[in-house]
Parts: C-alpha cells; structure tokens; sequence
C-alpha cells in the first residue's frame, strides 16, 4: 500500500468537517513530521490515526533504499512507543484490514514477534479468522511466515480455508503469498491444486511484476517438487524483468533455481550480462556482496580477478554475513584470498561449517583458525548434528570428543537415510583417524554403527511411500550405503514397484543410474509406464528417463518402442532444450547405439554450437568440463558410426589439452598383466603400453599378430612414435590410412583390463561406455581382448602359469576363431 492510497483511503468523508489530524498526518513527508504531529495530538489519535500513522512509517522506509534504511532510529523514538501503546490498547476497535494491516507493518518495522503488541494482533486475527478476505488472509500469513510459524495451528487453520476457497481466489499475488504461508502444511493433493491455481492465473499476470512468478518458484522449492511447466512459465516472466533487476533478487532467484536443480541458459545469459552492467554501480558492501556472489562463479578471470580486487579493498568494511557470503563465492571460484577471522565470534554453528568447508576445500593452511572453528562447531542444537558432523569430519584431528560421539547417538535413531549416510562417512574417518585403530576398532564407534545399520535397514523396511523414499536417497552415496542398505534399497523399490508413476519416474532413474545396480523387473515397469504415459512426461525428463537404459547397458522388453517414444517427445522441443542437455542426451542415446537424425543435425551446426559455447561460460566448473567431454564423446561416436551425417572432428586440440592433465601408472594388475605380455609375444618390444588412437582412444595394450597368429615386433619407427607423455600416437588421422599401415593378413589387437568401475555393480553385465568403446575400437580396425577383473582376479588364475595360459587363450585362440 503506498502512503497516497493510505491517505485516500483514510480520508474523512466529508468536506466540511475535515480530520485535521488526519490531514495533518497526510501532508507529512518524512518520519520526524509525522513523530511531530503523533507526540502533540497524542489524546485525540484515533485507530485510523495510528494505523495510518505505522503504515506510512513502514511506507517511508520502503521507499528507501536498503543501506539508508533507519528503522533501529524509528523503533528507539519515543513516539514510536506512543503507537504502539495506542495500537495496542485499541485492538478491539480495529476492522479486519486495519488490524491484520498494523500486525505487517509493526513487524516490518521490526517490533520483536514475542512483543506483547505482535501476540496481541495474533490472537485477534485468530479469533476473527473465518470472516477474513483472502487478501487479509495472505498478508496474515505471509506475517505468520516472519515469524517462523509455518507449523503453527493458525497456519494449520489458514491451510484448510485456502483449501475450502482455493477456487474463489483470482488474483495471482494474493495465492502465491498463500501458497508460500501453506507450502510445509498443504497435503499432496493440496499442493497439486496450488500448482493448477498458479498455472491458471499467471497466464494473465502482469509481464513486469516479477514477485508473482519468483514466489511461485520459492513455493516450488519449499515442497522440493520441480514442475518443469510451472518453472518455465515463470522463468519466462523472469526472463523479461531481468534488466531491471538488481543483484540482490537476482541472487534470490538464482538460489532457488539452484535449489530445484533448473539449469535454464537464456537466464543465465541474461544475469551474466545485467551483473556485468551493475558492476561499476556496486561499490558499496551491501550491493558489491550480492553481485560477488552471483557473478564470480559465472565470470571471466578477467572479471573474477577485478571482483577479487574489489573486495580485498572492502573487506574491513563486510559485516559477518557478507563476508560469509564472499567466502563461499571464493570456494566456487577456487580463490583464497580472504579470511573471515575477525567475524567468528557473531557465527552460528551452521554458518561456522559453511565457512570451514568453503576453508578446507579451498586447501587453506592455518592451524590455529581450524582449532578456532572446532571449538565453536561443538556447541550445537540437535537439528545441526548431521551438517556439523561432516564438517568436524573434515578438520585435522587425532581423536574426536566423547561429546560429539554422544551428540551423534542421541540423534541418529531420528535421522534420514541421508543424515545416516552423511554420519556415517564422518564415523568412518574418525575410526582411521583414531590412534588405536591399527590395533582394533574402538567399542564406541562400533556400537554407533551397529546402531546406524540397524536404523537403515528399519527405515528401509517400515517405509511405505516411493515419493518420500526417493526424497530421502536422492543425495546420499560413499562406502556405508553401498555395503549396508543398498541390497535392501533395491528389494524396498520393487517392493514398492506398483506405486512409480510418470511424476516419479524421473528422480527413480536417476537413482537407479546413481546406484549402479541392474534390476531388470523395475526396468520393465519404468519402460512400460513411460511409454503409457509419455505425453504427460516433461521433455527436459526424458535423459534422466533413458540414462539408466544406456549407462547400465539393458534393453528392456519394449526397448524399441521406449526409445521410439522419448525421441519424438523430444523432437519438437529441441530448440527449446538447454544445450548442454541436448548434449547429454544426444550422448545417452549414443551409448544405445540410437542416432536420431534430427538431434544429431541440431547439435553440430554453428549457431547450437555457438549458444553452447556462451552457455559453458556461465556453467558452474564441474558441469561445464562434463559437458565438454560428452561433446567430444559424441562427437568421436558420430564421426565412427555415422560418417553419413558428415559430421567433422574438431577435437583434437581438447583431447591432446586431456592427455597432457592425465597420465599416472596403471594399476597393480595393469602393471602385472604387461609384463605377461612380453613374456607371451617373445619380447617387450612387441607390446606397446597406453596406445592412443585416432579419434583419441588410450587402449592399455597394444600388440599386431600376422595372418599366422604371430606377434610382429614393433620395429618401424614411422608407424608409431612416443609422447611427451610416454603414450604411443599412430600416424596418419583416417580409418583407411589406420588398416593400410598393416602386412597383408595381419591384425591389431588392443588387450584392455575391464575394472569394476566397468560392469554393474550387481552383475559381470558390462556397462554401456565400454560397450561403446568396444564398437568404436572394432570400427578403428582392432580385434579387441578384454580382461575383466573378475575373471583376472578370481580364484582359478592363482599362478603365473595360469595367468599366461589366460592370456594366451584370449590373444590367440580367439584370434584364430
């Protein structure tokens, strides 16, 4: 409400007899005015007065910006104790608007929630509820949420209204503030009625009112649900007050994207460029910190390194959470610049993990601020053990405190299946760590993590619902989950085989690809679902759909009809598709052997290929250097089995940049299994190590057998050279110039160790890549001898003998087939 329509709103009717109070407060126009009209008419204040008098108090401060704020200066005056005495002595006389008004402005104005005031106008409210409007209704909620009462029985009230009214509600501002108040107490079927609402009614919501859409997204991300539609139709609305934005909301918006795993290219693009023009704006610490941490993870290092600058000359200015903010931005960008020291003793607990982690991945080395940190970290509340013990996981310590150990087991029969696997790697490290290990494992963390098992495996059994359970495991990996609950995991998902539905689909793949076990029943009926429901299936779903197919190498019994239908759910989209998704699952499909001719033209054409590129430089580091390689990989695969396209190769340069960041010895068995080699071919000159291919293929060994079977010795120079990084290079870049460089007869043979990584975890079923490695490797001319671990390491090859006889039978006898 501006301070106009308060003045019109409040004005008396008549003409004759005016309010002269009333006009007297009209006309003011800063906060003193007004302390100077409150203090000499403090008998004749009326309730209009003194609610037009707040409202136009939080109006002025509003109209500021928020470094010119003065709100501690107002709440310290004594007339503002005058208001709110008045206020609250003349609640009983308040209509509905004004009391739920003064309740919003007086905690805008920071009255403490505990105040007598703020009770007061609550149990009012409550008292009144059932005859509120729904614009009254949204702004009390939108007052219970400020004061961390999202859980309260009033919320709880104001949920089933807006479930009784939802309906009647028409303006799109009033029900996302109700759907913000309601978003921890609205049941499943309620929050897909909210969606439906919000849907319906930002179709018609003004392009230039950007809160609208950005609540919506916070709702969003407050029921942890990513309805692609919903998120798109508001990101297009985003989209289009992005240059008006300043960092602060962009910084919102972004975190809530972040949040819900939404990665959208144009809104990266557009931020990028409207922090980069807000630079030179940006000199105070207020406005400078909220652009740091927006535009450093997504900045050139020509910009990273002014921001950088910039902030080492304010940083005696950055309050605590400035400088916590600035730390974190620093992680992203691997800097380690600034230091924090001087604001530790304001930190909570959680914000002094969050700075010990950004510290400790930053690989900074001080001592005496680690002891520092470790001693604050211990004084916890129960809801911070799980962060809190990762974090003391991660600092330098011989022995951890008997106190944490009791603070862990206090909490851990309430914790998730994630906290569990979280205090778990922590309870790991501590056991190494301890200096009695190396004689046997201390009782304590033996009995802690008896009790973790036996809490997974009841949590696993007693669960019910396939929508929470994912929830639960939609983060959680490392050595406890893998060898304690994941065979439970797997038999509770086909347990639960006839609640997976096309909304859940998505986040279930994704598990499964994570997890790495191969279930063929829950294949099945994922393929069978999809394919039912296809339509009803978001098309930026469908590589988190076919990823588990491709990676884990399974076609299911409609595997034709599956990938037929995902394809085309796509196709119309493509242009629409982010393009590092495209990417991904252009590569998916790959590792099928599935070249859509549609997606592949898309892909390698000059302007996709320029959107990508400006989309990698606003990609965080991790994502943007896996979306790199899964071009070169698609690339390299286009290129081998579809030279029809005519689709060049131009990644020379990236794999050459690749091959000189690699290298290392080969393991163990690697090592092993050359020195065989040689004594198998009759000498080590006719075997080559690390052999790189055209197309840039390493095969661990290499060797060339004549039409009789017979080792050929690597004699020529001119057929291949060595690296600088000790790899072997072919000459000549072409598959026709690759098999003329051979005798008449003769054939490559490329010998491969096929580690665990390789197969399903479940199963000797080898894993897509390798699968496509195999093709690829065939296309390029080899024969190829692979080696799995299992077989190498099982007990039947115990003996040197054994082993040469292995790989005798693998090089020359199925050679001779």
């Amino acid at each position: 409400m501006s301070v106009e329509l308060c003045r019109r709103r409040l004005l008396h009717r008549g003409t004759v007899n005016r309010d002269q109070v009333l006009d007297q407060l009209r006309v003011c126009s800063v906060e003193d005015q007004l302390f100077d009209v409150v203090g000499k008419n403090k008998a004749k204040l009326t309730v209009n007065h003194v609610s037009c008098a707040v409202g136009m108090l939080w109006q002025f401060q509003k109209e500021k910006p928020q470094l010119l704020r003065t709100v501690d200066l107002i709440k310290s005056h004594p007339q503002f104790l005058t208001l709110r005495v008045l206020a609250e002595n003349k609640i009983a006389l308040m209509d509905d608007f004004v009391l739920v008004d003064m309740l919003y402005s007086f905690l805008r104005l920071n009255v403490d929630p505990h105040d007598s005031l703020v009770q007061h106008l609550v149990s009012e409210a409550w008292l009144r509820l059932d005859r509120f409007s729904m614009a009254s209704l949204s702004k009390l909620a939108n007052c219970l949420s400020d004061q961390q009462l999202h859980h309260s029985p009033l919320m709880g009230h104001i949920t089933n209204i807006v479930d009784q009214k939802l309906s009647t509600i028409d303006d799109a501002r009033i029900l996302t503030t109700l759907m913000l108040g309601v978003s921890s107490l609205a049941s499943p079927r309620l929050r897909d009625a909210l969606i439906n609402r919000a849907d319906l009614l930002l179709d018609n919501t003004d392009a230039s009112n950007y809160n609208t859409p950005r609540r919506v997204v916070q709702f969003l991300r407050n029921i942890r649900q990513s309805h692609r539609p919903l998120l798109e139709k508001c990101n297009k609305i985003l989209l289009c007050n992005i240059p008006t934005l300043d960092a602060e909301n962009i910084g919102i918006i972004m975190g809530l994207y972040q949040a819900l795993q939404f990665n959208n290219c144009d809104f990266r693009l557009a931020v990028k460029q409207r922090l980069t023009e807000l630079l030179d704006s940006s000199n105070d610490p207020f406005s400078f910190t909220r652009l740091f941490f927006c535009l450093a993870p997504m900045a050139s290092q020509e910009v990273r390194e002014r921001l950088q600058n910039t902030a080492l000359l304010l940083v005696d200015e950055l309050n605590a959470q400035q400088a916590l903010a600035v730390a974190e931005a620093l992680e992203d960008i691997q800097s380690r610049n600034l230091i924090i020291q001087r604001h530790l003793h304001v930190y909570k607990p959680v914000e002094v993990a969050r700075i010990t982690q950004a510290l400790l991945l930053l690989q900074y080395q001080n001592p005496e601020l680690f002891t520092k940190l470790r001693t604050i970290l211990l004084n916890v509340f129960p809801y911070e053990v799980t962060m809190l013990t990762r974090v003391l996981s991660m600092l330098p310590c011989s022995r951890i405190e008997e106190c944490v150990i009791s603070r862990v087991d206090a909490v851990v029969t309430q914790c998730s299946l994630s906290d569990l696997s979280t205090i778990s790697f922590a309870v790991a490290k501590w056991v190494r760590n301890d200096p009695s290990y190396r004689h046997n494992t201390p009782s304590r963390y033996v009995r802690l993590l008896q009790t973790m098992n036996r809490c997974g495996h009841e949590r696993l059994q007693t669960a019910d619902r396939l929508d929470l359970l994912l929830d639960e495991l939609k983060y959680i990996s490392g050595e406890w989950f893998e060898e304690i609950l994941v065979e439970d995991t797997m038999g509770t998902l086909q347990r639960m085989i006839n609640q997976i539905n096309w909304t859940n689909v998505p986040d279930l793949t994704l598990l499964l690809t994570r997890i790495g076990h191969l279930c063929p029943p829950l294949m099945d009926h994922i393929a069978s679902v999809v394919i039912k429901d296809i339509d009803k299936i978001h098309h930026s779903a469908i590589y988190a759909i076919l990823l588990p197919f491709s990676v884990l190498n399974y076609d299911p019994v409609q595997a034709d009809e599956l990938y037929d239908v995902c394809i085309q759910r796509v196709i119309p989209h493509i242009s629409s598709l982010d393009p590092h998704l495209l990417v991904f699952l252009a590569y998916c499909l790959a590792l099928a052997d599935c070249f859509p001719g549609e997606i592949i033209k898309e892909i390698f054409t000059i302007d996709f290929l320029g959107k990508l590129d400006a989309q990698l430089d606003t990609l965080p580091d991790v994502l943007n250097m896996r979306t790199r390689l899964r071009l070169m990989d698609l690339n390299r695969a286009v290129c081998l089995q579809c030279p029809e396209f005519q689709v060049p190769w131009f990644h020379d340069r990236y794999c050459q940049q690749l091959q000189k960041k690699g290298g290392g010895s080969g393991s163990s068995a690697q090592q092993q299994i050359h020195k065989m080699l040689g004594d198998i071919l009759d000498g080590m000159n006719r075997v080559r190590v690390a052999v790189v291919t055209p197309y840039f293929y390493t095969i661990d060994f290499e060797c060339i057998l004549d039409r009789n079977l017979q080792p050929l010795p690597y004699s020529e120079p001119s057929a291949l050279q060595m690296s600088d990084g000790e790899k072997v290079h072919w000459g000549g870049g072409s598959v026709e110039n690759i098999r003329e460089a051979l005798p008449p007869g003769a054939q490559r043979v490329a010998v491969d160790f096929l580690d665990s990584k390789t197969f399903c975890k479940n199963s000797h079923r080898m894993k897509g890549e390798a699968l496509m490695r195999k093709r690829h490797l065939e296309i390029l001319g080899y024969r190829v001898v692979q080696v799995p671990h299992y077989e190498w390491n099982s007990m039947e090859l115990s003996t040197q003998d054994a082993w040469k006889e292995y790989l005798r039978k693998k090089i020359f006898k199925e050679g001779s087939s």
